[in-house]
């Protein structure tokens, strides 16, 4: 086994991929600091995504990794995180009080796409960020009832601007606040793009790291509304494994690659039945249907969901699972899926970052 030393530290960290980043912590840039004295090892790592909840293991795996490759006698691993403003579309700049916003669309109805979306937003305020959500579907909102806020009205302290209800750590809002829940909107396409333009300029979010948009089904009017109007640092597409879902998840995929929105990865749903009487699982809507997508568009599988009688209930209650049930199984797949994109945002571009070489020309 090699001696304690700094290059012996470093070497065993490049062997070892992070889950969440899906590279070694060398590559990705998180080492901040590494410091070797009579055999015990100090190693700072400075993240780009939350890890308040993570960070307990994250710290045990890499001094595992470090004390299995090395003589080292003690290993104390430090974890900081700071959550920056990536690149948006061209022309289009993040918005005042909003670091990223992170779309979450599904181009087909019934996938369970508002149900991921509320739980990914709990998901990464467990982990310490600040997180709204913007129920974008003007048709049918269900953002009001999953977080448990169905009922109330939002504030308008200067007649101009909304506060943004909040519940469980996560500010929401949603046309579902300013109509009863019975109404349907009967509106017209720039009806509806001008009233997703005013919840998401009028509204008076806090100082948000990330904002994540539940988008309606399909790929119109709302859809390129946003692209064209809304500084989007990425998307989330959500698709069950079945392969007519996953051909309707490709439309999605490639509608935000036509406008120039990165697409973090596909998250599958309701992948896998477990019976709740026997524990018989069966995968009813197909298996590896997610993957397969992911694979062939060139992106990342953020996460696997189970269908589960338990989501639906709870979500209905107003109390996602990663609330109710939060050291479920359930709930922890939820967080990995969140971290995983956290994650593989941090990896783009900061906002203002150059995209081009830095060009030396030298005279001599």
């Amino acid at each position: 086994m090699p001696a304690v030393t700094q290059d012996a530290v470093e070497q065993a960290l490049a062997n070892w991929t992070e889950p969440c980043l899906g590279l070694d912590l060398i590559s990705a840039g998180a080492i901040e600091a590494i410091s070797v004295e009579e055999g015990a090892v100090t190693v700072r790592l400075s993240l780009g995504f939350p890890v308040d909840e993570y960070q307990k293991t994250l710290k045990a795996a890499v001094a595992e990794q470090i004390t299995e490759a090395t003589d080292a006698t003690a290993v104390t691993v430090e974890v900081d995180w700071s959550i920056a403003a990536h690149q948006v579309q061209a022309a289009l700049k993040p918005l005042e009080g909003i670091r990223n916003i992170i779309a979450v669309a599904s181009a087909k109805g019934g996938v369970g796409k508002s149900t991921c979306a509320a739980n990914l937003a709990l998901a990464l305020a467990d982990e310490g960020a600040r997180v709204g959500l913007l129920d974008a579907d003007i048709y049918g909102p269900s953002q009001p009832r999953m977080m448990g806020v169905a009922g109330r009205k939002p504030d308008s302290p200067d007649g101009k601007t909304i506060t943004p209800l909040d519940n469980y750590g996560v500010q929401v809002m949603s046309i579902g606040f300013l109509i009863e829940e019975d109404t349907p909107m009967v509106w017209r396409g720039p009806m509806v793009t001008q009233a997703l333009t005013q919840l998401l300029n009028e509204t008076r979010w806090e100082s948000l790291d990330y904002l994540i948009i539940d988008l309606p089904p399909g790929t119109g009017d709302i859809q390129l509304t946003l692209s064209q109007k809304v500084p989007v640092a990425g998307a989330v597409v959500i698709t069950t494994p079945q392969d007519i879902a996953t051909l309707d998840a490709r439309k999605g995929v490639k509608m935000f690659e036509k406008v120039k929105v990165p697409v973090l990865g596909i998250l599958e749903n309701m992948s896998l039945h477990i019976c709740s009487q026997c524990g018989h699982e069966e995968p009813i809507f197909g298996s590896g249907g997610g993957q397969r997508l992911a694979d062939q568009e060139g992106v990342e599988l953020l996460g696997s969901m189970p269908l589960d009688l338990k989501i639906r209930e709870q979500a209905d209650a107003g109390r996602p699972t990663v609330v109710a049930d939060p050291h479920s199984r359930v709930a922890e797949l939820y967080r990995e899926a969140a971290r995983r994109t956290a994650a593989i945002l941090s990896r783009q571009d900061s906002a203002g970052a150059s995209r081009f070489p830095n060009i030396v020309v030298d005279d001599t």
